[in-house]
């Protein structure tokens, strides 16, 4: 039963890294000139959030090191897309909101991908895909508490 199991969670995975892989691909040719994944994720993330978020809370939401976030922040404030000012209550820290810039840009990669993504569920049908995303969800969340 054990090798059931076993052969089950792998191709479970293997699925799961294999939907990620393509994904990221066509996302790669569909964003706008310039713009990475992880900068639409950050846009995006912001602009669902509505204010201000420090550099670690982004980190953590995204799994990466405050290093790397601090990295993917500086390019997009390079670009406009976002403002880092100090938090007044406690200087050692910064907030990070989306700029006007930041969110037409965010706007523009939304319409880029809404089209590929729109495709795929009228293919997997939306009952399929509606069904998915609770799995999908307690995946992720299992996943993040081991981390």
């Amino acid at each position: 039963m054990t090798q059931d199991k076993d052969a089950l969670a792998i191709a479970l995975f293997s699925e799961v890294l294999a939907a990620d892989q393509t994904v990221r691909n066509r996302l790669g040719r569909v964003l706008p000139k310039g713009m990475e994944i992880s900068h639409f994720s950050v846009l995006n993330n912001l602009a669902w959030h509505h204010g201000e978020r420090t550099p670690a809370q982004l980190a953590e939401t995204f799994n990466v090191t405050r290093g790397a976030m601090t990295n993917t922040l500086r390019k997009l404030q390079w670009q406009g897309y976002v403002h880092i000012r100090p938090d007044w209550d406690d200087a050692r820290r910064k907030l990070v909101a989306i700029s006007p810039a930041g969110a037409q840009a965010r706007d523009a990669a939304v319409s880029a991908i809404a089209p590929l993504f729109r495709d795929l569920v009228e293919k997997v049908g939306e009952e399929q895909v509606r069904a998915a995303i609770p799995t999908l969800r307690e995946l992720r969340s299992q996943l993040a508490d081991k981390a």
